[in-house]
């Protein structure tokens, strides 16, 4: 299993829209770097879901429901199949991300254009972590 941090504006489409929908399709992701990493997505994968612009947060657990398929709004990219897991309980900051050690080299603060990138699980379970916090 890999690990993945995926980021939206929430005026586009929210983690809520997520739970309400059941399940979406990412698709509109015009990167290459990004698109590589749509591809290497397996089902199953589990995803942090990061509202990005307004809110900057990390505000939902998602996972890979269908891999790679053609963008049904580009066939020359691709998209994959995302559904909700469950809302944090406490949104983790892109403040409080910075602020972790761990968290240093994750391109959420190195690539911050990035919208589709990988996560060790250790990085991974730390995001997890500070949801949980009271702190």
């Amino acid at each position: 299993m890999r690990y993945w941090l995926v980021k939206q504006e929430p005026e586009e489409y929210s983690f809520d829209d997520l739970l309400r929908d059941g399940k979406t399709k990412w698709t509109g992701v015009r990167n290459y770097q990004a698109r590589n990493n749509l591809r290497q997505m397996k089902k199953g994968d589990k995803v942090l879901f990061y509202h990005s612009v307004s809110e900057k947060a990390v505000v939902g657990l998602a996972e890979v429901s269908r891999e790679s398929f053609p963008d049904p709004t580009d066939e020359k990219w691709v998209a994959v199949e995302l559904k909700p897991i469950e809302k944090l309980a406490c949104p983790v900051s892109l403040e409080k991300i910075k602020s972790e050690k761990l968290l240093q080299n994750i391109a959420l603060i190195r690539q911050p254009r990035l919208s589709v990138m990988p996560l060790s699980e250790e990085e991974f379970e730390k995001i997890l972590e500070l949801a949980n916090s009271k702190i």
